[in-house]
């Protein structure tokens, strides 16, 4: 089974990379009016000059989930009571002949594991809806530079939809074909949501009242403004950051609820008595006293 999963993440990695890195999926062209003022805006650099580099983006949200994790389980790990229901929740397997598993790390491998699939998943998503739709980012025309006095852009509203039109960098063009949805959204929002449900449903102290719902409401916020720096950067268009945020929050409920199941273990504790029904019993009782005609009718 183990083999298994870890062929099913090595297939993953391998779309995701394909995806991103080579022509192997070729962007549909869509086309464009020449006029079209929300496709007219000044072009604002390369990624790499963007107030969040993808650098800085991706490297925050792969470590931001992954130390908490890593910190969450091994404190809770050390607390005599949660450390008793994580070994009854996670027994100790055998891997291969030598290697054993103990319940922290089982669980630690778990989480990040399937955080991981998780990350490559949602960038297939958004690389797929990217190549398939070839919508247009807000600064399509400045970098597309059609020319304006040829045949095709001569009537006010007329639609082209020819890809031979542009005159400027094919490889910037290729990338302003790339808007929707938005992956820097999308990739972003799985990561805080992802960490927050691991947050909300393990870490439950009492002192922890205050500091949890701060800490989980920051990394939607965190999320939140890449999404408006995206828009304020003329790089997406608003429909591609929404689109973004609902895409990366479906697959990050989705892994959380119905595969890490709220991050419980894989054995359910064993359940407490269930308390009488309070409606059966009566208001007020008293206690029996034997009476001494049915004691002496028993000899």
């Amino acid at each position: 089974m183990l083999y298994f999963q870890l062929v099913i993440m090595a297939g993953t990695v391998l779309l995701a990379y394909y995806f991103e890195y080579t022509d192997t999926f070729q962007v549909h062209i869509q086309g464009f009016f020449c006029q079209d003022g929300n496709l007219m805006k000044p072009y604002p650099g390369t990624e790499d000059e963007s107030f969040i580099s993808p650098l800085v983006l991706y490297c925050v949200l792969a470590s931001t989930p992954t130390a908490i994790i890593f910190i969450g389980e091994i404190s809770m790990y050390f607390i005599k009571s949660t450390r008793e229901t994580l070994i009854i929740q996670e027994k100790t397997i055998l891997t291969g002949e030598c290697c054993y598993l103990n319940p922290l790390l089982r669980r630690i491998i778990r989480f990040i594991g399937v955080f991981a699939f998780g990350l490559f998943a949602t960038d297939i998503f958004v690389n797929a809806g990217q190549v398939v739709t070839g919508n247009l980012a807000p600064y399509f025309l400045t970098v597309c530079k059609p020319n304006y006095t040829g045949n095709d852009c001569r009537a006010h509203h007329q639609f082209i939809n020819n890809g031979n039109i542009c005159t400027g960098d094919a490889e910037v063009i290729e990338k302003a074909r790339r808007s929707f949805p938005s992956k820097h959204a999308a990739l972003s929002i799985y990561s805080a949501l992802y960490a927050t449900m691991y947050i909300t449903s393990t870490i439950k102290t009492k002192s922890s009242r205050l500091a949890k719902p701060v800490l989980c409401l920051g990394t939607l916020c965190a999320a939140f403004l890449t999404g408006l720096n995206r828009v304020s950067e003329y790089r997406n268009h608003c429909s591609d950051v929404i689109a973004g945020f609902i895409l990366g929050s479906a697959v990050a409920l989705f892994l959380g609820i119905c595969v890490v199941h709220n991050f419980k273990g894989t054995h359910a504790a064993p359940s407490k008595p269930k308390p009488e029904d309070p409606r059966g019993m009566p208001l007020m009782a008293f206690p029996r006293v034997e009476s001494p005609l049915e004691t002496l009718s028993a000899q």
